[in-house]
């Protein structure tokens, strides 16, 4: 079933004694050691109905089990009427600040990852920020498609590390809808995108714990392997572009998955080695699963037992930017991480583009 995170940690006076402690320190008070950044809470939206994967494939002209089957999504939501990127991002980002014991008023940065933005301009963390009401924070998008999250945390962490007199708190989001953007008729996309939200919350922690280095990377000469192509500055809207359907996700598939089955195994190879650990040492590692199936068959290759990867979207589709924090607020709703225990995100997706990062849990 889907996973609708519902347990929230009641608020209570130690992330607030944190910011205070916080701001002194990046003052200059007491020459402190300055602080780690931690995921300080989590939270999630998926909005409308689910729409089952049988259901999806009698639309298609298959038999009910094919989507399945081959990609292990039972079903996915579809946002409403109405319903735009920077709402199910509020809708993930309250929940996020409510685990985490916080206010709008106390964030001081907004990153929000998405390739589905309300509209090219503004950024949509502007419209979250209004919702909000986080009247402090600054605010901006990365365009990272599938990796938005893992790109948002290195933007968000390097901006708690230079800041001064500001918040000691940034909440990072992914969200898609790409229900707007998708040819019903093209198996290949519509049997895997879904609609959702999902966001943390980033504060400072005690060393040793918190998020370590992040790495990124890019291979721009892949780009035109999963996009949209029209409706930028390239190729603007028109009568052609519309009747091409060109304002919908194009994907060569087969270079998409064998761009999955290299690059989810290489970055759990690098950032264990990285941090001289072996990947058994991991105690979850959370991917973007744009196929829950075929990313959970590659556990064996990177060196990790099934039960270390956290898997859920089969619960959502392909959810781009929000995938891989869904998955992990799903999995500490659902099975927990123990203080000390090490986390790996490891995202990959369009432009091409790929990042993973090491956290070491701190204690609730």
């Amino acid at each position: 079933m889907t996973v609708q995170p519902q347990k929230r940690r009641p608020p209570t006076e130690r992330h607030r004694t944190e910011r205070h402690r916080t701001e002194r320190d990046r003052s200059g008070g007491e020459h402190a050691p300055p602080p780690g950044w931690a995921i300080a809470g989590t939270g999630s939206y998926l909005p409308g109905r689910p729409v089952a994967s049988d259901e999806l494939s009698r639309s298609l002209g298959l038999d009910p089990s094919w989507i399945e089957g081959r990609t292990g999504i039972r079903h996915r939501h579809v946002a409403g009427d109405g319903q735009a990127a920077s709402d199910l991002a509020a809708a993930a980002a309250r929940r996020a600040l409510d685990d985490a014991g916080l206010d709008p008023g106390d964030l001081g940065l907004i990153v929000l990852g998405t390739s589905t933005p309300d509209e090219l301009g503004p950024s949509t963390a502007c419209r979250v920020q209004a919702l909000l009401e986080a009247r402090h924070a600054a605010a901006f998008d990365v365009a990272a498609a599938c990796t938005g999250f893992v790109y948002g945390l290195q933007a968000a962490v390097g901006w708690l590390c230079t800041q001064r007199g500001s918040s000691p708190y940034a909440l990072v989001i992914g969200v898609e809808v790409y229900s707007r953007f998708l040819n019903s008729g093209d198996r290949a996309t519509a049997a895997l995108f879904g609609d959702g939200a999902a966001a943390a919350v980033i504060g400072p922690a005690p060393r040793p714990y918190g998020i370590g280095p992040v790495t990124l990377g890019s291979d721009g000469t892949r780009a035109g392997d999963v996009l949209i192509p029209a409706g930028g500055s390239r190729a603007p809207a028109s009568l052609d572009t519309l009747a091409g359907l060109g304002h919908t996700i194009h994907m060569d598939a087969r270079a998409a998955r064998d761009f999955i089955t290299g690059i989810l195994p290489r970055l759990v190879a690098e950032a264990s080695a990285a941090a001289g650990i072996k990947p058994a040492d991991l105690a979850l590692v959370v991917p973007h699963q744009p196929n829950p199936r075929l990313v959970a068959s590659l556990a064996g290759e990177a060196g990790l037992e099934p039960g270390q990867l956290a898997i859920a979207g089969q619960d959502v589709g392909n959810i781009g930017a929000a995938s891989l924090p869904y998955a992990l607020d799903a999995a500490l709703r659902t099975r927990g991480v123990q203080a000390g225990e090490l986390v790996l995100l490891a995202g990959f997706g369009a432009g091409l583009t790929w990042g993973h990062t090491l956290i070491t849990w701190p204690p609730a």
